[in-house]
């Protein structure tokens, strides 16, 4: 799977991409990021990418000839399945739509920036618009992170045992149910005694106990 990412602040980019699952779907092969830097396409020598709102107000918005050159470049280069614009405004992230998502090919980011990008690009490229939570953060570069690494962790081949992505919170609707390792007792706490009798069945039947009464405390509104 391929990512393109348009920002303005690619250096925010480098480091969530470069250690962990997802570097390692990387040198697997697995998944590829490049991030493309918007001031490549600056509309002066000084870098400029932005200006005033029309209308009035505060803040600055992305104007549209830098995105579009890079939009135009790429979509040149590859067909597309998606080209996601990240917005506060848009549909929020959740676990079924990262594993739409994962079925893809090729996809643009787009990382909005100051109060965002001129209207004419969200109407004219933009496919997909997702936010990652009702909160409004400086940029779209952290939210590109959080959407590439929900997805790639669910490629194929990426994590060391494919069932992990499968019990994952949200998966079933339902968030996971506690988990234990070694040492079986520490500071008087020991494991519940059903993790430790290798009884398969019961084991699963408490697992899905455990993530009921989870959700049911602590998302109840994920539960029909």
């Amino acid at each position: 799977m391929r990512f393109d990412i348009l920002t303005c602040l690619p250096a925010l980019l480098e480091s969530p991409f470069s250690h962990s699952i997802v570097k390692r779907a990387q040198d697997k092969g697995l998944a590829e990021i490049h991030v493309h830097d918007l001031r490549d396409y600056a509309i002066n020598k000084h870098g400029q990418l932005d200006d005033y709102v029309f209308g009035g107000g505060a803040g600055m918005v992305l104007r549209v000839e830098p995105i579009a050159a890079w939009m135009d470049e790429l979509q040149a280069q590859r067909p597309y399945d998606a080209i996601i614009y990240l917005t506060p405004d848009g549909e929020t992230l959740r676990q079924p739509l990262c594993n739409r998502l994962s079925l893809l090919r090729n996809v643009i980011l787009l990382c909005g920036h100051y109060k965002g990008v001129d209207q004419r690009i969200r109407d004219h490229y933009v496919t997909h618009e997702i936010s990652v939570g009702d909160y409004v953060l400086s940029g779209g570069e952290l939210g590109a992170t959080i959407l590439v690494d929900t997805v790639v962790r669910l490629l194929p081949g990426v994590l060391g045992n494919e069932e992990s992505a499968l019990s994952d919170s949200f998966q079933d609707d339902l968030l996971a149910p506690p988990v234990y390792t070694r040492p079986a007792e520490w500071r008087g706490r020991e494991v519940p005694e059903i993790l430790l009798s290798g009884n398969t069945p019961k084991i699963e039947e408490w697992r899905h106990e455990q993530a009921l009464a989870r959700t049911q405390a602590r998302r109840p509104d994920l539960l029909p």
